[in-house]
Formats: C-alpha cells, structure tokens, sequence
C-alpha cells in the first residue's frame, strides 16, 4: 500500500509533460506532522499542491459511497479535516478549503 505513490511517480515521470505532477503523487500521502510516507515530509516540506490533493482525496473519501466505511456528510467531513489539521493535514490548506467548500456549498464554514 505505501509503495502506490511511489508507482505512480515512476508511471507518470516517464512521461515527459507529466514530470512536475510525477512530483505531487509522490508526496499527496505525506502528513504535516512527517508520520506520511514515502519520505516522512515534515510540514511545508511536501509541495504545496501535494497538500492541496491530499486534502481533497481525505474529503472525497469521506463523502463518497465506498465499500470500506460509512459515507459522512459534508459537514462531518469539515469536522474530520478540522481535526486533523496540523497533524495529518496543513492546517492554513484545510482553512482555505473548507472556506472555499463552504462558500460553494452554502454551509457556515465553521463546522
């Protein structure tokens, strides 16, 4: 399961207009407290669009039919990212997308 990041860096590097997403795979299952892998990035180490990808899938996941757990509604899934921003999540990222979330689906963006 940890190596998948690294896959899809190696599949999309040998493209050569894919090099610079290549880059963000890798690092969308890095956490800001370093506990993610590949690499154990700490903080704004892993790229910022790396950051960005990895709070969309959480929220995506979250809010999706998956055969692995139950679906949470979106404001259950703003309270999940609250919670792990400054752990798993970087937390300025998850303030921006919960605003922007909030702001499209018309929800209070405190949850």
């Amino acid at each position: 399961m940890q190596k998948h990041p690294v896959i899809g860096e190696r599949v999309l590097g040998a493209a050569p207009a894919m090099k610079q997403v290549a880059k963000l795979v890798r690092s969308t299952h890095e956490r800001w407290d370093g506990g993610g892998y590949p690499d154990g990035l700490v903080e704004d180490e892993a790229p910022l669009g790396s950051r960005v990808i990895s709070i969309c899938d959480a929220y995506n996941a979250m809010t999706s039919e998956r055969p692995y757990g139950e679906t949470k509604s979106p404001v259950e899934a703003i309270a999940e990212l609250r919670r792990g921003a400054g752990t798993q999540f970087d937390p300025i990222v998850v303030d921006v997308f919960i605003d922007r979330v909030s702001s499209i689906s018309g929800q209070k963006s405190r949850a």
